[in-house]
């Protein structure tokens, strides 16, 4: 059925169907999920569905950390053996032949050599009539004797990378608690030695015994009570009522209106904080203290973790600890309140809809980092800028390395004007983009650009941050004299829908977010970027100093902006002359004292 993939109908009942994500296939034995709903009506099945779905993706989730060891799991194994080792000696000693036992069976001996039982002149008859007696004798002796060897041993296996005397109880643990780590890797190596260190401190505790010395604790530092606590098995949620189900609700309402592009990345932040809960989880019981471990973890958190081959797989919490290793960049304090920002919308759309009592986000982000907000360019920067190989001339256009040289090659497609018209307008990158041809035209003798959802559709389609952002922008006459208008003619000409049918959007559906990237890392390039601060931004934010210096009030100018409520002008682009004048002033009082761009036109 294409229009719910997840649903299957044979004969009159339905079922639920899942592909075996392809790195689980051999851990689960089979390539697609299927399980019957139980019902014949389609509706009913539908409303089973999702909760089927969402116990098979946790089952996935919990699978794959199950993949790779944390920290607890060692800490858990090694201190589980050292116990095990002395309860296993204080259990065999318990079991060891008493005094009296021993009495006993040294009179039994006695009793038959007397009736002639034993033959006295035979050794052999003697042996084996006194065989018993010595066992139980020397049974102490020997079992200490066994304990030393082993230890001796397992000291010297620990210093050759020798596993086999410890590898029946680290294959034993890792069944016990289901992680499926495979004898031989790496995480199963370290498990073996740490739990070969945990039985010598055992063994060690035993021989001090021998002596009655009971007082011995462990001196080796990793042989310690574990810090966390197992793997606990996650939570359910009541069907409706778990984390995945309500997010999925968050997003399909987008109550913010926010553009798709945003909505899907507030999920795929709020996904993060998933993993650490688990799908199923209920949304009623998330705490702050959830958010406080989460956020802990954000602040260690390497920057593109999912792109690191050597993170592949690994949840959260196994990411960061294996990042103390990697000493990978972490995220920014900005960036990790943007994913608490994220987790916060969801928390008050969760408020408000009756699912938790309160946000439990609130008072938790960090303190805005010293010196990582944005910072607009000067003019001897802009200066240096635009007289760079992409704005004056390159060796070829087709890789960053080469644009950066000089040469004769002029890049002019959307690489060369979003920056431009950034600067003289304050639009945002992907709003200038996602520009069609319509969306440049004349209204009332002005030149206007028109930030849309609405008009000419195009492959690429048109997104905006939110309602408000819709409006209509006149074009800067600085913009006219390097030849915007010619090449907007020309792309008519052409015959293209686009604008900049150059720019794309990138895996996650953001417009010129690859091209924000490689700008930040030109200007590192030509030496205006050491840190944070300067980035394609940096243009809008000139925008907004150039119409402060100019003596216009925030408020007087936020519309330009996109800093507004929705309006039904700013979505048609209908607007009345004396409206547009005012805004072509606000436009064109845009300027840069001591920039110097005429060799560009």
């Amino acid at each position: 059925m294409a229009r719910f993939s997840h649903l299957l109908r044979r004969g009159a009942a339905y079922y639920a169907r899942l592909r075996v994500p392809l790195d689980l296939v051999e851990v689960i034995g089979r390539k697609e999920l299927v399980k019957s709903l139980g019902t014949k009506d389609e509706g009913e099945a539908k409303r089973r569905l999702w909760p089927q779905i969402t116990s098979w993706l946790a089952e996935f989730d919990d699978l794959r950390a199950r993949r790779t060891l944390v920290a607890a799991d060692r800490e858990i194994a090694v201190w589980d053996h050292y116990n095990a080792t002395v309860e296993r000696d204080e259990a065999e000693r318990e079991r060891l032949p008493q005094e009296a036992e021993i009495a006993a069976a040294e009179a039994d001996v006695i009793r038959r050599a007397d009736q002639g039982g034993v033959d006295l002149a035979d050794p052999l008859a003697i042996l084996d009539a006194t065989l018993e007696l010595q066992v139980k004798q020397q049974a102490p002796a020997l079992a200490s004797e066994a304990r030393t060897a082993k230890l001796t041993d397992l000291r010297k296996h620990l210093v050759k990378g020798e596993t086999a005397l410890i590898a029946h109880a680290v294959n034993d643990y890792l069944a016990r608690n289901r992680l499926l780590v495979d004898q031989g890797t790496p995480d199963w190596v370290s498990l073996a030695r740490h739990m070969m260190r945990g039985e010598i401190e055992g063994l060690q505790r035993t021989l001090e015994r021998d002596r009655g010395d009971y007082s011995g604790e462990p001196r080796d530092p990793l042989v310690k009570p574990p810090s966390s606590a197992p793997r606990a098995e996650q939570e359910v949620a009541a069907e409706g009522e778990s984390i995945a189900e309500a997010v999925e609700a968050f997003r399909k309402e987008n109550p913010r209106n926010v553009s798709k592009s945003r909505i899907d990345e507030a999920c795929r932040d709020i996904g993060i904080f998933m993993e650490t809960t688990g799908h199923t989880f209920p949304v009623s019981k998330i705490t702050k203290k959830h958010v406080r471990e989460w956020k802990a973890l954000l602040i260690k958190y390497p920057v593109r973790a999912t792109e690191v081959t050597a993170f592949r797989n690994m949840t959260i919490r196994q990411i960061v600890e294996a990042n103390e290793d990697a000493k990978r960049p972490v995220l920014s304090d900005r960036t990790v309140n943007r994913y608490l920002s994220s987790l916060s919308s969801f928390c008050n759309w969760a408020e408000a809809n009756g699912y938790i009592p309160s946000n439990p986000c609130s008072g938790m982000a960090l303190s805005k980092e010293r010196g990582s907000k944005t910072l607009p360019f000067s003019s001897e920067q802009m200066n240096t800028l635009f007289a760079s190989p992409l704005f004056a001339g390159c060796v070829n256009d087709t890789e960053w390395r080469n644009i950066s040289r000089p040469g004769k090659v002029l890049i002019r497609d959307h690489r060369f004007w979003v920056p431009l018209i950034m600067l003289f307008s304050g639009a945002r990158p992907g709003e200038i983009a996602q520009l069609s041809t319509s969306d440049v035209r004349q209204e009332h003798g002005h030149w206007i650009m028109h930030v849309t959802t609405e008009g000419e559709a195009h492959e690429e389609g048109k997104q905006v941050k939110t309602a408000g952002s819709m409006r209509v922008i006149p074009v800067h006459p600085q913009l006219v004299k390097l030849g915007f208008l010619d090449y907007h003619a020309k792309r008519i000409e052409a015959g293209d829908k686009r604008l900049f049918p150059g720019a794309k959007r990138n895996e996650r559906g953001q417009m010129m977010a690859d091209y924000s990237r490689e700008f930040g890392k030109y200007l590192v390039r030509l030496g205006l970027k050491t840190g944070r601060g300067l980035s394609l931004y940096s243009f809008r934010h000139g925008a907004t100093d150039a119409l402060r210096r100019a003596g216009y009030l925030d408020n007087q100018f936020g519309f330009i902006l996109g800093h507004a409520e929705a309006t039904m002008t700013g979505r048609y682009g209908i607007m009345p002359q004396g409206m547009l004048e005012q805004r072509v002033e606000l436009i064109n009082a845009i300027a840069y004292p001591g920039l110097k761009i005429d060799h560009l036109t």
